[in-house]
Order: structure tokens, then C-alpha cells, then sequence
């Protein structure tokens, strides 16, 4: 539910559950409750493994990062920056942020064929340990500063941090690619940035980095499993429901409301 701000004013509540048949759902009361009870249990376990996941990979980027990796990275970064960046555009630059990859119940899904689509020169960021946030990020900012729009990907994982950058202007992007999610296509350039990690620290770590990596991806595989198991008792909470819901009431009103909308006058 979306609570509006400044009802009667400006927005205002639309009831759905008028078009409920509450005396023929009455007798499922229970069956309804253990399933929605189901679903969200599942869901509970698949934020806990996935935010496991997560702080492990944070743990592994933390390992091979030093001051030295970073100061390679910031240089091939300005390499980019000067080589792709040069063109100033017009005008100022607009950023927007979409989500591009996500994890769901048929795995981790990119929607790869996205890029494809807007750029036809794409960097492939080979990443094993995290490090392509450090890479794009003053890309993205020297970009936006000569007046080049923007598409801005977080990490589905770690929303604070980038995995991919399109610039549709520039017909340009720039995609994480990972052992698990490999871009599909062949790369304008390829930057293996594992390259660019602390080897002492890789080395000296080695042990807790594959142990780390395989746990990381234990929990991310056990996350997606309780995301299937999610979807399977939803899909049955709704099988309870639907005999009992007017969805021609549902969709009258959904025409109703895109006739107000699309009659407003444009300020």
C-alpha cells in the first residue's frame, strides 16, 4: 500500500478490496493465513543468505584492496575518461539509476540484451573481487560533468555500489562480468581487473579467499532456492485467492483512472 501525502488535496486512497468476495473467502481464512505465513518465512530466509552473500564479497573486495590498487584503477580510469570522454556534449548531463541485473527465483538474470541494444562498443570488466565500483564510478562523474546522459546500475547485492554504466548518447557501456554472470557478447575491450588486485594480499590470503568465494556462493545458490520455494507458495496464496476476486471490477477501475490521468491538463 502507498500512503498518500496530502490526501483529498492531491492524491487520494483507492480501495481494492471492495472487489473481494468476503463471505466466500471467510471459510479459507486459515488455509490463507499458513500460506501468506509460508511465503514470508521463505522470504525472510532469502534476505538473511542473500545478505550473508553479500558481506562476505564485501569481505573478499576488502582483503585485495590497498592504496596501490586504487591508484591503478583511478589511472586506467582517467585513461578511459580521456580516451572515450573527450567529446564534451551539450548541455548538462543527466544521470538516471536502473537496476540491469537482479537476483530472482530462475537465478541471476542481466538483462544483457539492454546494452546490446544502446551501445555498440562495450568495456567488459572482468571482476572477481568487487572492483569495477571503484572504476565506474569517476567514469560516471567525469561523464555527467561533460554533459553526457547517463544510465547508472547498481550492484543488485550492494546497492551502494556500481556493476554497470551505459552512455546511450555515446553508444559506450561499461559491464561487470562474473563467474556467475559472464557477458554474452564479445567485448569492445576486455579489463581483467582481477589483475589489478594486491597480489601479496591474494597470495597471502589465498585459503580464505576460495573458502570465502565458496561460501559466497553457497548462500547466493541457497538465497535463489528460497526464492523459487517463495514463488511456488505465493503462486499457491493466489490459486486461494483469485475465485473470489472481481477482476473485471479491478480493471474497470484501472480504465476509469487512465481516462482522469491522461485528461489532466498539462501545467
Amino acid at each position: 500500500m502507498v500512503e498518500p501525502k496530502c490526501p483529498g488535496a492531491v492524491e487520494r486512497y483507492i480501495d481494492l478490496s471492495q472487489f473481494y468476495d468476503r463471505a466466500g473467502l471467510q471459510p479459507l481464512k486459515d488455509d490463507l493465513i499458513a500460506a501468506a505465513a509460508e511465503y514470508q518465512g521463505h522470504y525472510k530466509r532469502v534476505y538473511r543468505c542473500l545478505g550473508a552473500a553479500g558481506e562476505l564479497r564485501r569481505d573478499m573486495n576488502e582483503l585485495v584492496d590497498s592504496e596501490p590498487v586504487q591508484q591503478r584503477i583511478a589511472k586506467r580510469a582517467a585513461g578511459i575518461i580521456g580516451r572515450e570522454l573527450k567529446r564534451p556534449a551539450q548541455g548538462e548531463g543527466h544521470g538516471s539509476q536502473r537496476f540491469l541485473s537482479a537476483v530472482t527465483h530462475k537465478g541471476l538474470v542481466t538483462l544483457w540484451g539492454t546494452v546490446a541494444a544502446q551501445a555498440d562498443r562495450v568495456y567488459e570488466l572482468a571482476d572477481s573481487y568487487g572492483l569495477a565500483h571503484q572504476l565506474l564510478n569517476p567514469i560516471l562523474t567525469a561523464a555527467l560533468s561533460a554533459g553526457h546522459d547517463a544510465v547508472a546500475c547498481p550492484d543488485p547485492m550492494a546497492p551502494d555500489r556500481l556493476a554497470h554504466l551505459i552512455f546511450p548518447g555515446l553508444s559506450l557501456a561499461f559491464v561487470t562480468s562474473t563467474q556467475e554472470d559472464p557477458w554474452p557478447h564479445r567485448a569492445y575491450r576486455r579489463l581483467r581487473l582481477d589483475a589489478m588486485a594486491d597480489a601479496d594480499a591474494c597470495r597471502l590470503n589465498r585459503p580464505r579467499l576460495r573458502f570465502t568465494r565458496r561460501v559466497a556462493s553457497a548462500l547466493l545458490e541457497e538465497g535463489i532456492s528460497g526464492l523459487v520455494q517463495a514463488k511456488q507458495a505465493h503462486d499457491r496464496l493466489e490459486q486461494l485467492y483469485n475465485p473470489y476476486v472481481s477482476f473485471d471490477g479491478v480493471s474497470e477501475t484501472a480504465d476509469r483512472l487512465a481516462e482522469e490521468i491522461l485528461s489532466l491538463e498539462r501545467i
